[in-house]
């Protein structure tokens, strides 16, 4: 019973030593590979100096992966094994800290060479419920690098405000899209807020480097007839329009929410984060201050079944199916017939021709 014992033991101790030494594995490859990323994206300087950076961090990060944790006993070059083994284990925990300390110490800005769509922050004015914005958004696009630039100060009495509408635009699949929240006045004005990077001048949106601090985060207030037709007329994406059941106060403290939140971001500036920062869970973050109780749900990550989790609330009209509302609410044809010079109001009409509201009366758009 002893020798068949100790052969157990000594298998359990050799399970546990392989799954101790993949574990180390798993957690020094993803180390090495935030730290290839991390320099990729954000060390400044010429390209092949940045090359030769992650070069070096990545040859340091896979020697210290295979360097020995362990020298078999009695081997004639077992000191010398272990101290090249501990050099190398030094040499990569000290360019982690140095790597780590260099990104804590990158910090978001408001002062960079902006492209022109983002060049500007929401500033406001409020006196009771009357409000100014300043650097509302109101671009004619012709591509989509390309726009006639139009920045107005607009004002807006939030007694009038009487709807609001989520949009969710699709740009790459079923799972991802962009959120925009749309407000509706009694004088049949719109304005929609869109939570976006903040790109500089020829820099492209990249979710990978939306991880690893490479845009800031900026509030867009825009014309529909700019932000709304930029993604169904110019882009082509699929951009969907629901109709968002809220209380006359809680429309009221979303929109003022908005506000605050332009305020914040143009006091302090604030990295853009693909996961944790974007343009769903700082909507959902301001609606759960005004609305108790929302569950948390991974399709506040995958916005585009953000509509699904929506009409499980019961924050869409539930007396029609959601895929009813889907194709109501599908603006793409209806968009591409409107001119931009036909104006704002025609464009907001037009789009919601058919539309349900969320107490399922069917919109129809009348002649402008």
């Amino acid at each position: 019973m002893g020798p068949t014992r100790n052969s157990h033991r000594t298998g359990i101790r050799r399970v546990l030593g392989f799954v101790a030494q993949l574990l180390r594995a798993v957690v020094m490859l993803s180390v090495i590979g935030w730290g290839a990323l991390a320099l990729h994206f954000e060390l400044p300087g010429p390209r092949p100096l940045v090359l030769f950076a992650i070069a070096a961090w990545v040859l340091i990060g896979g020697a210290a992966l295979i360097a020995p944790w362990r020298v078999r006993r009695g081997s004639p070059h077992q000191s010398r094994r272990e101290r090249v083994a501990l050099a190398i284990r030094l040499t990569f925990t000290l360019a982690l800290v140095v790597l780590v300390s260099w990104w804590q110490s990158l910090e978001p800005s408001n002062d960079r060479d902006w492209a022109p769509d983002v060049a500007r922050q929401l500033s406001v004015e409020r006196d009771g419920d009357r409000v100014t914005l300043h650097n509302v958004r109101d671009f004619e696009w012709q591509t989509p690098d390309t726009a006639i630039p139009r920045w107005e100060t607009r004002e807006y009495d939030l007694s009038r405000l009487d709807a609001v509408d989520m949009v969710v635009s699709y740009w790459m699949g079923p799972a991802i899209a962009h959120t925009l929240v749309s407000f509706g006045f009694d004088d049949g004005r719109h304005l929609t807020f869109s939570v976006e990077i903040r790109r500089e001048k020829n820099e492209a949106f990249s979710i990978s480097g939306g991880f690893f601090k490479q845009f800031e985060l900026n509030l867009i207030a825009a014309d529909e007839n700019d932000i709304l037709r930029l993604r169904s007329n110019v882009r082509g994406e699929d951009v969907y329009l629901y109709r968002v059941g809220l209380s006359p106060q809680a429309r009221r403290e979303l929109f003022l929410a908005y506000l605050e939140e332009a305020e914040r971001l143009r006091q302090s500036a604030e990295f853009y984060n693909t996961l944790t920062s974007n343009c769903t869970t700082i909507v959902f973050d301001m609606v759960d201050r005004i609305v108790d109780g929302l569950p948390r749900d991974l399709r506040l990550i995958l916005s585009g079944y953000l509509p699904e989790y929506v009409y499980a609330i019961g924050g869409l009209d539930t007396s029609h199916p959601l895929e009813f509302l889907r194709s109501r609410g599908y603006i793409d044809p209806r968009a591409r017939k409107i001119p931009y010079t036909a104006g704002s109001e025609a464009f907001s009409r037009a789009i919601r021709d058919g539309v349900p509201a969320a107490d399922g009366e069917i919109i129809r758009a009348s002649s402008p």
